[in-house]
């Protein structure tokens, strides 16, 4: 029997006339529905026509409607809500699929899916025959699988199915933007422009803002690091609203290991802690939805309780203000989740579970003063992510650059063309982009791509059993207290009886029937769609236990298939549990970890901290040279190589073998022609610069003199920077670079006589050198004197008897540049500076020689130096002379 005043306490029920008329009118919508009103629970149930008196009335035709969900425990329990409304059992009229589970019957009308889910449907059955209605729930996520899903729903709208109808809801959204998208498309849209935005009103229960930001700083998230300062005051936080509020509190946190921390220091509360995240097992989720039985509880939880879930009996949230979302290191091959901020979409979205049943209080552990900073909606997946699943999905559906489909942020270019680069290598899609046969069979196992690789192409060497069990392994990381070896994480799976240990069993039967079934030519018809179910063709690849497959250990199967997966993960080690992998990225192994006795290792999982070089393995099997070589074949390459290194700084000669970045064989190479032994020592000059050459003290002075005449006088004097230099090399070193074997033959190069090539000859003015940059100048005295061109104004340092009577101040180039002229006194020590001697003889003289005579008397200090005789002695050899 229907729950009639259930159903008529949610407050969405006054805009589904709107709805209605909006679907009518243009087959769009976008519905904007507050939490606890009902979106995802009463419009599917109304858009179907199951509540009587609404559209599709039990007694006409009723409409098949699939609501899409981003999580599984959203998905379950939306449909086990929907089934008690209507006073039923899921499987009945309300159903719901997930990856590894399916509750539905002949006479189902409202199927709950995971947006996975519904993008293998799409694939499989474009037109999606039979489905009248599709809403795309909590679209404010951004889920990358739930914009690819809306993309090809506005496609089939346009070119197939004009008459399937389309809803974008969530209880916080762009609004505007998912209104442009969804008006663009479909014949039935007449009007052009946006779709209409229907607006339910809120639930008339207000959620009080309680500001609690730690007493003092705490250090903002770093990678998956979060400051254990800030766990302690959001169990602190807990334990304060446990006390000044009814009710039970469910707190936000980014992940598995901060739910357990602040589980850990909550112990002694006296409520029972309840911990939910994607890895909880389905008894444990459906125990916090069931509500309590009594006693007040704390439910720790990450944002799969953001969305579409009522948690009964929650009156509190405290809010840790924290987000993961993922991150792609296109270069080496990378990709991790890190903690940010959480949105002001996401915050609102979390203090609205707390006004789904009655008056409720979100505590936020920052100030104020932060909200207004913190970012309006969460980062699009599209634009952060791993786009290898998505570039697959792109060229399965015909569009391999994504071009043609509507999203609302274009997929960034450079991570487009890495996950290109990825399926080609794995053979999923031809050289101009398109998705090839193999590609269509690896697209349709419910897995990753590098995932479905290894499966099909594991299962011929290891058997379909153990390639789907080490694959589950690797579809969903294994808790960290099954340490880093994949081989004993595997283990202990097979015998563990925690949450983990029945998803991967649950998941590697699915993997293994999926292969099995395509062999023996099912096809899969019969199975859920994203149940990871495949062809004949796939399971051709990947069927039973081969012989090889017989032979393999469990170690060398596990490192198979990883490497398979990863390629560019395989790695060698290089010393105290250092490992190079094939990319290029270095990797080390945790304190304690068993692997580092391995010489090759497949690495699994790997993610690198912030600021470091390296990256940290988190997962990986042991393995060899030969499974290296044969899983990354693309990756080998020999050749002849003679280059500049860095590490010997010599020109280095070798015939090497190579895996990637992995250095398998190297053999010295005897007679390297002459040309690339050039090209490598021109490297080697513009990576050390010119002082890689020998360089007299006349070199550098010339070198000084000619970019002292550059600077005041240009053409035709020539630029000698190193810039300047290195740019054009054959210009001034020529000869001695056609000359040079090796790195000693360079040091022996006179860099001066290299130098004076650049000298204007050809012009003339080469004549002119020693005139307008003259290497020594001559004094009153006599002394012909150095000139210093080392700074910016050339320096004449002279001792100051030897210039008494110069009255004017020397100048050089043509006159335009007087000297610095450096007093020095007669044991060469500076007495004065200065690039005016007429001024000097009238003003600073006098104060000099006041305070020199006494110091130096047996020299000369006349009163008038203008008019004194210049010597280079004392008084009395002036006398004798």
């Amino acid at each position: 029997m229907i729950r009639t005043d259930a159903l008529e306490q949610l407050p969405v029920r006054g805009a589904l006339p709107a709805l209605e008329r909006a679907l009518e009118s243009h087959g769009t919508a976008v519905l904007c529905a507050p939490p606890g009103t009902g979106k995802t629970t009463l419009v599917p149930l109304a858009l179907a026509g199951l509540l009587g008196g609404g559209p599709g009335r039990e007694s006409g035709p009723v409409r098949r409607v699939v609501v899409a969900e981003p999580r599984r425990i959203a998905a379950r329990a939306a449909a086990r809500r929907m089934a008690w409304l209507l006073g039923e059992s899921v499987g009945g009229r309300v159903g719901f699929s997930v990856r590894g589970e399916r509750r539905v019957g002949p006479g189902t009308v409202v199927e709950v899916v995971t947006t996975g889910v519904l993008l293998q449907r799409l694939q499989r059955d474009q037109e999606l025959a039979g489905v009248d209605v599709v809403v795309l729930d909590e679209c404010h996520e951004r889920h990358l699988d739930a914009d690819t899903a809306a993309a090809f729903l506005l496609d089939v709208r346009e070119t197939l199915r004009p008459e399937l109808r389309l809803v974008a809801a969530s209880a916080t959204t762009d609004a505007a933007g998912w209104a442009r998208l969804l008006g663009g498309h479909g014949a039935a849209d007449t009007t052009g422009g946006t779709a209409p935005v229907v607006e339910a009103p809120g639930a008339a229960h207000p959620v009080e803002v309680v500001w609690t930001p730690p007493a003092r700083p705490v250090r903002p998230p770093h990678g998956m690091r979060v400051d254990p300062a800030l766990l302690e005051h959001v169990a602190a936080v807990v334990r304060r609203a446990l006390r000044e509020r009814d009710g039970d509190v469910l707190c936000f946190l980014p992940g598995v290991g901060e739910i357990g921390r602040v589980a850990g220091h909550l112990a002694g509360s006296g409520a029972e802690v309840l911990q939910v995240h994607g890895r909880a097992s389905a008894e444990v989720q459906d125990a916090v939805l069931a509500g309590g039985a009594g006693g007040r509880r704390v439910v720790l939880a990450t944002s799969v309780a953001e969305s579409s879930l009522t948690v009964p009996g929650v009156r509190v949230v405290v809010d840790a203000g924290l987000a993961r979302e993922p991150r792609t290191d296109h270069a080496r091959g990378l990709s991790a989740l890190t903690t940010v901020r959480a949105s002001q979409a996401a915050s609102r979205q979390r203090a609205g579970r707390a006004g789904r049943e009655a008056p409720g209080a979100v505590y936020r552990c920052w100030a104020e003063e932060e909200d207004a900073r913190l970012p309006r909606w969460p980062s699009p997946e599209i634009m952060v992510a791993d786009l290898t699943a998505f570039a697959l999905q792109a060229a399965s559906w015909g569009d391999p650059d994504a071009s043609g489909l509507a999203l609302l942020d274009p997929p960034p270019g450079g991570a487009m063309a890495a996950a290109r680069e990825v399926l080609g290598a794995i053979g999923a899609v031809d050289g101009d982009g398109r998705v090839t046969a193999r590609g269509t069979r690896l697209a349709r196992l419910g897995v990753h791509p590098r995932l479905a690789r290894a499966l099909v192409d594991g299962a011929d060497a290891v058997g379909a059993r153990r390639a789907a069990e080490v694959v589950a392994l690797l579809s969903e990381e294994p808790p960290r207290a099954y340490g880093d070896d994949l081989v004993a994480a595997w283990r202990t799976a097979r015998r563990g009886g925690d949450a983990y240990a029945g998803r991967w069993r649950a998941e590697a039967r699915r993997l293994e029937a999926a292969l099995r079934a395509a062999h023996t030519g099912r096809g899969g018809t019969h199975m859920t769609p994203g149940d990871g179910d495949g062809d004949g063709a796939a399971a051709a690849e990947g069927r039973g236990t081969a012989t090889g497959g017989r032979e393999r250990t469990d170690d060398a199967a596990a490192g198979l298939v990883v490497a398979l997966a990863f390629p560019e993960r395989v790695a060698r080690g290089r010393g105290r549990q250092a490992y190079l992998m094939a990319s290029g990225t270095g990797a080390e192994l945790t304190d304690g970890s068993r692997l580092g006795t391995a010489e090759w290792l497949a690495v699994a999982v790997a993610d690198r901290p912030v600021a470091s070089a390296s990256a940290r393995v988190r997962l990986a099997a042991v393995t060899d040279e030969e499974t290296a070589r044969r899983a990354a074949a693309p990756l080998l390459s020999a050749g002849e190589e003679v280059l500049w290194s860095e590490e010997r700084r010599d020109v280095l000669a070798r015939r090497v073998e190579r895996l990637g970045a992995i250095e398998l064989l190297v053999r010295p190479l005897g007679s390297p022609g002459p040309a690339r032994v050039r090209a490598a020592l021109l490297e080697g000059l513009r990576r050390e610069g010119p002082g890689l050459l020998r360089w007299s003290r006349e070199a550098s002075e010339l070198r000084q003199r000619l970019g002292f005449l550059h600077r005041e006088l240009g053409a035709p004097w020539p630029d000698v920077s190193d810039a300047a230099l290195l740019e054009d090399p054959d210009a001034w070193l020529g000869p001695e670079l056609d000359r040079a074997r090796r790195r000693t033959d360079l040091e022996r190069v006179d860099a001066g006589r290299a130098l004076a090539r650049l000298l204007p000859w050809a012009t003339g003015d080469a004549a002119r050198f020693e005139t307008l940059a003259p290497e020594r100048i001559e004094v009153p005295s006599g002394s012909r004197i150095r000139i210093d061109y080392e700074g910016g104004q050339p320096v004449l340092a002279v001792k100051l008897q030897e210039v008494f009577g110069l009255q004017e101040t020397p100048r050089i180039a043509d006159g335009r540049v007087p000297l610095l002229v450096h007093l020095l006194s007669p044991a060469g020590r500076p007495a004065a500076v200065t690039a005016d001697l007429a001024s000097f003889w009238r003003d600073g003289y006098r104060s000099v020689r006041a305070e020199l005579r006494g110091r130096y008397p047996k020299h000369p200090w006349p009163e008038d130096p203008a008019s004194a005789e210049p010597t280079r002695h004392t008084k009395a050899r002036m006398n004798r002379s």
